[in-house]
């Protein structure tokens, strides 16, 4: 109260303070309002005394007295009435310290004479008030449905007979009612009247100061305690209607639905309805629920999960006097005969729904005509059978559904989180699962249609192993990765083909305990089919396998090479007819057996013919290319991507495909954007892609295509993003670890070139998507521009490799240099030996003609002139006096020296530069202008050396390559020359590029030879 009292003097301050200059009609109406709001306050003042004496007298009469009654009453335990007690007196205190306080200050304002408007604390503190009475009479009202006075009526009767006459004249009455009726009406009456008093009091200053400008405060606070008359009115009318209830239900009955904060709102024997086709004989409804008694038997629903549909119409009902009410486990037709009562439920029952989702009733009780929301956020308990029986769902339902954003929860453990519709798991959704033993649980983050797991999803199961990829009716189908390599017992990961939650298809297995790898088809979990086996070790086999088992013929290779070719056991061993061919070409054609005494034994043929020795050493066998043929190997991968393009992208498709993050649970743009790599916010804020692909079409050049792809596949929401990393997950699961095996290159090399043609078609399909939407919001006159043709220069070697070959060359590269690991180490020692000539020793060891030597460019001091006789050491460090040792007899002439230059690596060093940046890319393309660069610079050497425009023929060209391929000295230049030729553009063969490459590869295989390798 200190706040009035504070707000009172301050206006009274500012008008103490107001200019004297004031005009003199302010001053009489302000003199005027102030002798209205004095007479006001005046009478107010009589009625708070008056009140507050009341007050005091119901508090020792009767509120003390209730206090003491602490008997068991036979409906219901004594707590409920105990605790209805203590609400009922707290809630009594409350007005009387509010009425005590206001009364106080408003005494003391008007004993200073200085009262305004604002003084009359029933326009400033109404909200305050009708809290405060709200709250006793909910109180009142609710010691009455407990049927409290009665049973407060017996227990104090003597009290109450000696003072009727006392409690008589608080209510002004003259006539004796009954104990309980006197006891409800002395704590009734007088805060009635009261309220009725101040309705008065706001009347008439509402009257007297209808000219003034301030009167809005006094209509608005007198609409407001009219409205708590009538509030009080209504609550006490449920409450003899709940309590006069009870009376006609057994006590069983009563027990189950009598609590102190339930009011009855129509009873169906009241205003009749029925149940169509059910056993209910009698409808009650609630403020809190609706409930249908069969006998002694009680079914309740919860109003905030009640639906009211009042479109329902049945050909036996022609008057269409029926409404259908929806509950999560159940549905009723009710029915009703007259269309007033129909009406009358329907109205009812909204408005309750809606309260009760609201968490407070109206003021007054029937305020508001809104109708309850059709979605709503609600708590219910599944008890009838079903999957979600003994489940408890919270979040969003829609008619009896849940619908939207929610959670079930069941006793075992079990929830589910995530997004459902029409009652079904649909959309995003996280579900534990206890596991086997305590505190594990299985944790599946996926995607659901129709109550089922679908699409994507990422699936943590309670012994560690993971589980990343594709679901069709919960059960793990098309592509995906299974980690075990957590487990203590056998740890191992498959990368492939689902079919009803079993290994089918294509797909790698890798145990990391025997450190060996499979390559290839499965059925029903087991290896059945062509398959690779690669060990550790470096050895690898290929054969079929039947059920696990080994069947039929096979081929197996060992680590240092040998080979056979024959008949197996089911373990892989040696058993029966063969061939083994050595590593020095020899071959044994016999047959093989195994004994645990003898070992391997074989009875057959030796051929010890060297003829085709040199090519059975060269021979590389390749594995899985004809076995495996690469459109069938990664079906799964590309199937979803194929579905996700064929939908238009569609929203609905965009996350089952893309995945999801799970540090963050909101929803992933529009697909559409992706198309432009999100223009909304990239993870590179700086760049707007879709500005540049505004004009992009594909007529432009291939560097336009290299920008949005460098992008694209760097930007995690992009379709081809996700691509991308598919597919890279599976080539190191295939090629890396065990996997990295010169006899899988053929493979892998076979994968790649996949991998660009199928990503070409998918970005064309992406590009075309865009153009049609743009088509749509721009239409296109010209024929000739929606008719586009791709450039010759636009294919998947041109666009694609550039733009994915950084993923997987380091997995694919190892194997390049696996399979040419014996030529290049020929090679290297060869570059290691022609690395100790000096350039001159070089030039003239490969025949380079002199004119074509730049060794004028090479400044050289009196030491560096040697004789030829001391180039005879081959490091050209040894120095020689040219002095003949001893006396002779005649002069012998001295040779005629020439110049030799020590120097190494100084000739032709920009073309040397040039051909080291091969390294530096895994473009195959630009690997090859690199090789026409060096060619160029070698070229523009040797112009210069001789003075004029000079074209190299091959046999210049191809001793002056060799220099410089020496002095370049590129480590695995024969892997590198391979893999260019493996993935170059086929319509670079035959022309500058082929040849150049050949002439590259003539002089790798010169070096190799031993004249190379051995000279000295």
């Amino acid at each position: 109260m200190s706040k009035i009292n504070g707000v009172s003097v301050t206006r009274r301050a500012a008008r103490r303070s107001a200019p004297a200059s004031s005009n003199a009609k302010r001053s009489v109406d302000g003199s005027a309002i102030k002798n209205i709001c004095l007479t006001g306050a005046e009478s107010l003042l009589r009625t708070e005394q008056n009140f507050l004496s009341t007050l005091s007298q119901v508090n020792t009469l009767v509120l003390n007295i209730l206090l003491q009654s602490t008997e068991t009453h036979h409906d219901l335990p004594s707590k409920d009435y105990s605790k209805a007690l203590k609400v009922l007196n707290d809630k009594f205190h409350k007005v009387w310290d509010l009425t005590a306080g206001c009364f106080q200050t408003l005494k003391n304002n008007y004993d200073l004479l200085a009262v305004d408007v604002q003084d009359i604390y029933l326009t400033t503190e109404e909200s305050q008030f009708i809290r405060v009475y709200t709250e006793y009479f909910v109180a009142v009202t609710s010691y009455v449905v407990i049927k409290g006075f009665e049973k407060s009526a017996k227990q104090g009767s003597s009290h109450w007979k000696a003072n009727t006459k006392a409690m008589t004249q608080i209510i002004r009455e003259s006539s004796e009612p009954p104990i309980h009726m006197l006891l409800l009406r002395v704590l009734t009456e007088p805060f009635r009247r009261h309220i009725q008093q101040y309705c008065f009091q706001l009347t008439k200053l509402n009257e007297n100061l209808q000219k003034d400008a301030g009167v809005a405060p006094l209509r608005k606070a007198l609409e407001v305690y009219v409205s708590l008359q009538s509030y009080i009115t209504q609550s006490l009318e449920e409450a003899s209607l709940t309590r006069n209830l009870w009376t006609t239900l057994s006590k069983k009955l009563t027990a189950a639905l009598c609590t102190p904060e339930r009011r009855l709102q129509e009873d169906s024997r009241s205003v009749p309805v029925t149940v169509t086709s059910s056993r209910y004989d009698r409808v009650l409804l609630f403020s809190d629920y609706l409930v249908f008694l069969q006998g002694n038997e009680t079914y309740l629903y919860d109003l905030r999960t009640v639906w009211v549909d009042t479109t329902t119409k049945q050909k036996s009902d022609p008057n269409n006097h029926i409404w259908r009410v929806v509950t999560p486990e159940e549905e009723f037709v009710l029915s009703a005969k007259e269309p007033q009562h129909k009406m009358l439920w329907i109205w009812k029952m909204n408005q309750l729904i809606r309260q009760s989702l609201e968490g407070k009733r109206d003021f007054p009780l029937w305020g508001k005509v809104n109708d309850p929301p059709t979605c709503r956020l609600v708590t219910h308990t599944y008890r009838n059978e079903g999957r979600f029986k003994n489940a408890i769902y919270e979040g969003d339902m829609s008619w009896g559904k849940p619908h939207g954003k929610g959670t079930l929860k069941w006793p075992s453990g079990r929830n589910h989180a995530g997004d459902f519709k029409f009652g079904q798991e649909d959309g995003f959704g996280i579900c534990l699962i206890p596991g086997s033993s305590p505190d594990r649980y299985h944790c599946y983050k996926c995607h659901w249609r129709n109550g089922a797991m679908q699409e994507y999803g990422i699936c943590e199961y309670a012994d560690d192993s993971v589980y990343k990829g594709y679901f069709q009716d919960n059960m793990r189908s098309g592509f995906g990765i299974l980690d075990n390599t957590a487990s203590k017992t056998n740890p191992f990961k498959y990368t492939g083909s689902w079919e009803k939650d079993k290994r089918t298809g294509y797909g790698v297995w890798e145990s990391c305990e025997k450190g060996e790898k499979y390559i290839g088809m499965w059925m029903d979990n087991q290896r059945h089919g062509p398959g690779i086996v690669v060990f550790h070790t470096g050895c690898c086999y290929q054969g079929m396998f039947h059920t696990n088992k080994l069947v039929g013929s096979g081929v197996l290779i060992t680590e240092d090479g040998t080979v056979y070719e024959g008949e197996f056991t089911e373990e892989c061993s040696l058993a029966g007819k063969g061939k083994l061919t050595f590593t020095n070409g020899f071959t044994l054609v016999g047959t093989f057996t195994k004994s645990a005494n003898y070992g391997l034994q074989t009875q057959g043929v030796l051929s010890t013919a060297s003829d085709f020795q040199d090519e059975i050493m060269k021979q590389k066998y390749q594995f899985g290319v004809g076995s495996f043929p690469v459109e069938q190997r990664w079906q799964g991968v590309f199937e979803e991507f194929q579905r996700f393009l064929e939908s238009g992208c569609n929203q609905e498709m965009e996350e089952p495909f893309l995945g999801f993050h799970t540090k963050s649970s909101k929803k992933i743009q529009r697909s559409q954007e992706y198309l432009c790599c999100n223009p909304g916010g990239t993870e590179d804020d700086s760049v707007k892609i879709e500005d540049m692909l505004k004009n992009l079409n594909f007529q432009q050049e291939p560097e336009a295509f290299h920008v949005y792809l460098e992008k694209a596949f760097n930007f995690s929401p992009h379709p081809l993003k996700k691509l991308l990393k598919m597919l890279h997950g599976t080539f190191q699961a295939t090629y890396s670890g065990a996997g990295a095996n010169l006899h899988l290159l053929g493979m892998a090399q076979e994968e790649i070139k996949y991998y660009a043609r199928k990503i070409w078609e998918f970005f064309r399909e992406l590009m075309a998507m865009k153009a049609e939407k743009e088509r749509r919001t721009i239409p296109i006159v010209q024929e000739e521009e929606e008719e586009e043709e791709l450039s010759d220069e636009l294919n998947p070697h041109t666009v694609i490799l550039p733009a994915i070959l950084p993923r997987f060359h380091p997995d694919l590269f190892m194997l390049y240099m696996l399979y040419h690991e014996q030529e290049d180490a020929l090679y290297w020692q060869g570059i290691v030996r022609l690395g100790h000539l000096t350039d001159t020793k070089l030039l003239e060891f490969l025949d380079v003609q002199r004119q074509l030597w730049p060794l004028k460019e090479v400044k050289l001091t009196t030491n560096q002139l040697l004789t030829p006789s001391s180039l005879a050491d081959a490091r050209g460090v040894r120095r020689s006096r040219n002095v003949l040792s001893g006396p002779s007899p005649m002069p012998i002439p001295t040779p005629r020296r020439k110049r030799y230059s020590i120097v190494r690596h100084k000739c032709f060093h920009s073309a040397t530069e040039c051909l080291q940046k091969i390294i530096t890319t895994v473009d195959p393309k630009e690997k090859l202008q690199i090789i026409l660069k060096t060619y160029q610079e070698i070229e523009l050497t040797v112009s210069r050396v001789v003075e004029k425009d000079y074209k190299l023929p091959m046999d210049d060209l191809l001793p002056l390559l060799i220099y410089v391929v020496s002095r370049a000295g590129i480590q695995h230049l024969g892997a590198e020359i391979h893999f260019i030729q493996d993935l170059m553009d086929p319509t670079n063969r035959g022309g500058i590029y082929d040849f150049l490459l050949t002439a590259l590869e003539s002089c790798y295989a010169h070096i190799q030879k031993d004249e190379m390798r051995l000279f000295k």
